[in-house]
């Protein structure tokens, strides 16, 4: 384990590395033993190594009730943007091995967490929504969920809220559109997430 931290430690961008080696542990250890040495990686210092942890939550967290409750409760206050954005994926992981449709009940859970990181990891962990099982044929459930964070104090939780509107417009605009119509752009947090909405490249 020491080689394969002192491996991640040197790496400064990008996560398929700390992924990688996600896998590899999941798939040779027990669910017991991944669990135990992804709670003692998410003690490292290096954001690598933590990344490393919550790539290995995601894997176990359909499997074992315990590793999604740390990824909401503990991993959601970590400082690290870049375990933030992995808290994302391993949520996302965890839908797609349990079935988005199965997973709506945890999905509107986190969505009503008041960390914002919590909300974020759903809105940027199933991006693009409509490209998910079941999302595919309920874009309006989609927009439902994600629109339900369109006016939150978190910039970020906003900025991510507005992209993922944005992604499902491409497809649906009608229904994005219909969705903003309502919108009071006076005030500044909608008009922040309506800029994000509507932005084009």
């Amino acid at each position: 384990m020491q080689e394969i931290i002192q491996r991640l430690s040197k790496i400064e961008n990008g996560f398929k590395p700390m992924e990688f080696e996600a896998k590899k542990i999941f798939v040779s250890k027990s669910i017991s033993e991944s669990l135990s040495l992804a709670v003692e990686l998410l003690k490292n210092e290096l954001y690598q190594v933590r990344c490393l942890a919550v790539f290995l939550l995601g894997y176990i967290s359909s499997k074992d009730q315990e590793a999604l409750n740390i990824l909401k409760i503990q991993v959601s206050k970590d400082n690290s943007w870049q375990v933030q954005e992995i808290l994302a994926k391993a949520f996302d992981q965890y839908c797609k091995d349990m079935g988005y449709e199965r997973s709506l009940p945890v999905i509107r859970d986190w969505l009503s967490d008041k960390n914002p990181n919590v909300c974020r990891a759903v809105t940027e962990g199933l991006r693009i929504w409509t490209s998910r099982e079941y999302f595919k044929t309920n874009p309006q459930v989609a927009i439902e969920l994600i629109s339900r964070h369109k006016l939150n104090e978190s910039e970020y939780l906003r900025k991510s809220v507005g992209n993922s509107l944005r992604d499902i417009s491409k497809k649906h605009k009608e229904l994005v559109d219909n969705e903003i119509s309502t919108w009071d752009l006076s005030n500044k947090l909608l008009h922040f997430t309506y800029k994000f909405v509507t932005k084009t490249k």
